[in-house]
């Protein structure tokens, strides 16, 4: 698949007439928690030629390919993606620290994990994390039949809240790591194992008593971050503007010289 994912990068820079900087997975398989039927998610950061941009009008800055064959590709231009970087965006620093690397080319994403930590913000992440748990909680977990991989997009995102809580740095991409790192050998623990090892094999076990025990905890778990969210104080870090137009001028350089 691996083959497969590269030929279709090089199409998108071709068809596109983009450069990709950096392609790695993104979803349940970056998570560690991939089954057998799981889609690929690959995300994508490309620039276009210095052209492009000297434009009185905007341009899409998004490039998405019909998901088929498992395969699910999309990816951000090089400015968008700056732009979100700048504003500590929860899903790019999350494809920054995907171990799954497809492709990395020029010195931007290293450059961006140098900086990484002055643009990060603690609260608006937590925010991010809180809201997304929040609602998966609310569109999955409160019906009657709720499908495995369901749980982890309620539990993933509780656990990065903790994960920066504790830290205050970007949260591991792994669902292992922060489970490991961040609960203890209790119940909740075992219950959360048990999950795993049906959402990766697809075996259909007796869960009910496990998914009382995560329930509970969910709910606990969002009262209680809500509540440490609100008593944190806006905090406001320099103004990396100036560094990321410069990383964006070098990245243009570097690709199309």
């Amino acid at each position: 698949m691996r083959e497969r994912i590269l030929e279709e990068l090089k199409k998108v820079e071709t068809e596109f007439e983009v450069k990709i900087c950096y392609a790695v997975e993104a979803g349940s398989r970056a998570w560690g928690l991939s089954s057998k039927d799981s889609d690929y998610d690959v995300r994508f950061l490309y620039v276009h030629k210095k052209e492009w941009y000297l434009s009185i009008d905007e341009k899409r800055d998004v490039i998405e390919i019909p998901i088929n064959n498992q395969l699910d590709i999309s990816g951000w231009d090089v400015r968008k993606a700056l732009r979100l970087f700048r504003k500590s965006n929860p899903p790019l620093m999350e494809w920054l620290h995907s171990r799954t690397i497809y492709d990395q080319a020029y010195s931007l994403v290293g450059k961006m994990k140098t900086i990484q930590n002055k643009v990060f913000s603690p609260k608006s992440s937590l925010h991010h994390y809180l809201q997304m748990a929040k609602r998966n909680n609310q569109d999955f977990l409160q019906k009657e039949h709720v499908k495995i991989k369901k749980y982890f997009y309620v539990l993933r995102p509780i656990l990065a809240c903790q994960w920066i809580e504790q830290h205050g740095t970007v949260p591991p991409v792994e669902f292992n790591i922060l489970m490991e790192k961040l609960l203890p050998e209790n119940l909740l623990k075992q219950a959360i194992h048990r999950l795993i090892v049906e959402k990766i094999s697809g075996e259909e076990l007796d869960l009910k008593i496990e998914r009382t025990i995560i329930n509970d905890f969910v709910k606990k778990e969002i009262e209680r971050i809500q509540t440490y969210i609100n008593s944190l104080k806006e905090t406001k870090g320099e103004d990396m503007t100036p560094e990321l137009d410069n990383l964006f001028r070098e990245t243009l350089h570097e690709a199309w010289l």
